[in-house]
């Protein structure tokens, strides 16, 4: 048997910003007192009790008890077990954590929440997360978006399976609101600071990094820089082009020409055919993510462009990606492992009752083998 601390992977797409599936399917952490007959907000009386549920699903408290702690096989019929869970569900009802681990010896849980485990920089998040929940006896619950083999078992099916907080990365913290209204503290990673209902954000320096790929570029001469744009509604994407077009106009140079590029090799490869064929055409490409760099050095050898005897790249994240394509990819390194250590002590900060401020992070710049002199 395996240590009793861990993470654990459960495939559900309903937790996602970008994902199709319904929003409301976390409203069960609503409590219902929240919500009035139309749907307006009117002051929130108590949370839920068990004695709650069992009015609520016409059974006794101690049915209550034997079903949300797991011992009712041979007590209680398949049909008020459903019944039960079903009126915790819709009340929203949770344990008294404090209580509950005193009681029957149990860990604090986490959800964390990411939008990929496709992109190695969410699997490094998570192992800096798993590294630091593993040290303090903390169970973490992992959410990655959906691509796994099929839905896994959802944990929320029993009440007796809640979290004490919540850590999320690269999301609105507003689709969490759900989870934060039910009483679940919340930490942003490389989200935007200071917007609830989050308790406090880490994030990676996006601006000094991308100050540093501008910077870069200008030393080499480049005064035609083009943005390759990912087509995110995000903070992280839209700090990349306000530092940029900002920066680009202390050095007096005009805005950038921007072309927008779903996030993948292959966005990056259709929006750098566009960019290169501008005239006059840019000497440089900034991409918000290796992947789109990726696509844009596709791109110019398509198009008989020599990386970067003819054409700049820069990318950003830094994974694998970057040393596997050729020429090496020039980009601005993130320190995944760490951002997601820092906000999972950020996170046992705010559950153990200490004020926690939001946290910046380090960047530095990788220079490698696609950045190089404008041509001519």
């Amino acid at each position: 048997m395996g240590s009793p601390f861990g993470s654990v992977t459960y495939n559900c797409p309903r937790f996602y910003v970008r994902c199709s599936g319904p929003r409301q399917s976390i409203s069960r952490f609503r409590h219902p007192a929240l919500l009035n007959g139309q749907g307006g907000q009117v002051p929130e009386a108590r949370p839920p009790t068990s004695r709650d549920v069992a009015r609520h699903a016409g059974v006794s408290q101690a049915t209550v008890s034997l079903v949300l702690r797991d011992r009712w096989r041979g007590r209680v019929s398949p049909a008020r077990v459903d019944a039960v869970r079903a009126a915790a569900r819709e009340l929203g009802y949770r344990p008294n954590q404090a209580a509950r681990s005193l009681r029957l010896g149990g860990s604090r849980t986490a959800l964390l929440v990411v939008p990929a485990l496709a992109n190695d920089f969410f699997g490094r998040v998570h192992a800096g997360a798993a590294s630091v929940a593993a040290e303090n006896g903390l169970h973490l619950v992992l959410y990655p978006s959906p691509g796994g083999v099929g839905p896994a078992p959802d944990p929320f099916a029993s009440a007796s399976a809640t979290l004490d907080g919540v850590l999320a990365s690269s999301m609105a913290a507003e689709a969490l609101s759900a989870l934060s209204g039910a009483g679940l503290p919340l930490v942003m990673l490389d989200s935007e600071p200071g917007r609830a209902p989050a308790a406090a954000t880490v994030n990676p320096d996006i601006a000094a990094g991308t100050r540093l790929i501008v910077d870069h570029l200008r030393e080499w001469g480049h005064r035609r820089i083009a943005h390759l744009a990912a087509d995110v509604d995000s903070w992280t994407f839209a700090m990349r082009a306000a530092t940029l077009a900002e920066r680009l106009d202390i050095d007096g140079l005009p805005p950038p020409r921007t072309e927008r590029a779903e996030l993948s090799v292959g966005g990056g490869l259709r929006a750098a055919e566009r960019a290169l064929a501008a005239t006059p055409r840019p000497t440089a490409l900034f991409c918000d993510d290796d992947l789109l760099a990726a696509g844009a050095c596709k791109a110019a050898r398509r198009m008989g462009l020599r990386v970067p005897e003819d054409v700049s790249v820069t990318g950003f994240d830094d994974l694998a990606l970057a040393t596997t394509v050729e020429p090496e990819l020039t980009t601005v390194s993130l320190p995944a492992e760490e951002l997601g250590a820092a906000g999972l002590r950020a996170l046992l900060a705010v559950l153990d009752g200490r004020a926690q401020q939001d946290t910046v992070l380090p960047v530095r710049l990788a220079v490698r083998g696609t950045t190089g002199p404008p041509p001519g």
